[in-house]
């Protein structure tokens, strides 16, 4: 004989139901949310107090400046020159970081014994410690020890100052940039190309697509959209992150002025930390406003 529960008893049970496994996701979801404030939006939160105050590292007092900060930021001619470098730096990199590592993706793609040793062989850039890759390049372009300018001696040119010669500053460290972007970026067009399956190849090329150049730019490179999409935008901000090569190899000299770099200087040799703090917003809302329009920009002509 089956007992019928009254709706009026069962509500309140159900409703304790709810209530408990509410508890109970809270409970998972709190150490996450504590996690997100004390590494994010408390940091940030601070960063945006002191931009909008005059305060020194270690000082006892400080006052409310308002954006004046931010006015004297884009009227300073470092940092003006620092962001102008740092364009120039990812305008250098991001193209030739991408379609470099897409060009050799595709070459070690269709490798079969020795795909192994060139995936190893580019990614290891990746697991170097870049100060210590900084110091080999410094040795590498050194005017008169390093193998670089003596390889142009021998080919009878007159040596070359890429360490010294302001103008040349920005893209020495630039090809530094994309060595080390290389390797990452092939083994995500590896992934991508691996992804696509080898059916719409086979499908492309009984339709009478038998050129290679075809193929690829009817399936493979459609098909690497959302791949491509998204080395762009880790390139762009890594890019734009430059700091390592600029603290080893000029130490932020006349010609090699980044943002990160500037930054540094303000916060930690001059302890201008209220300064430091508004152009780090300027930088995170460069980085932001890059990553999102990139996207935006982009993901209208991908292909999921």
């Amino acid at each position: 004989m089956s007992v019928v529960v009254p709706i009026t008893a069962a509500a309140p049970q159900a409703k304790a139901r709810r209530s408990s496994m509410a508890r109970r996701g809270i409970l998972f979801v709190l150490p996450a949310v504590a996690l997100l404030l004390a590494i994010y939006i408390i940091p940030m939160i601070v960063l945006a107090i002191f931009s909008v105050t005059d305060y020194q590292l270690g000082a006892l007092s400080t006052k409310f400046v308002g954006l004046q900060n931010f006015q004297k930021a884009f009227s300073d001619p470092v940092f003006l020159r620092a962001m102008a470098n740092t364009v120039l730096y990812a305008v250098i990199v991001i193209p030739i970081g991408v379609f470099l590592a897409l060009g050799i993706a595709l070459l070690v793609y269709n490798r079969k014994r020795s795909r192994a040793f060139w995936e190893v062989a580019y990614f290891l850039p990746v697991t170097a410690t870049l100060v210590a890759m900084a110091t080999v390049f410094q040795f590498l372009l050194h005017p008169s020890l390093g193998p670089v300018n003596a390889a142009i001696k021998w080919m009878g040119f007159e040596p070359v100052g890429f360490l010294s010669n302001p103008s040349l500053l920005i893209p020495t460290m630039a090809i530094i940039g994309i060595w080390q972007v290389l390797g990452f970026n092939m083994v995500l067009f590896l992934a991508g190309l691996t992804a696509i399956p080898k059916d719409l190849h086979e499908a492309i090329r009984l339709d009478g697509a038998r050129n290679p150049i075809d193929r690829f730019l009817n399936v493979t490179w459609p098909m690497l959209g959302p791949t491509t999409m998204f080395v762009i935008v880790t390139t762009s901000i890594s890019a734009f992150k430059v700091f390592e090569t600029v603290a080893v190899l000029t130490k932020g000299r006349s010609g090699s002025e980044v943002l990160l770099f500037a930054l540094y200087l303000e916060g930690f040799e001059y302890s201008n930390t209220g300064y430091a703090a508004a152009l780090t917003l300027i930088f995170l809302i460069i980085v932001l406003i890059l990553s999102i329009g990139q996207t935006l920009h982009m993901d209208r002509k991908v292909h999921y």
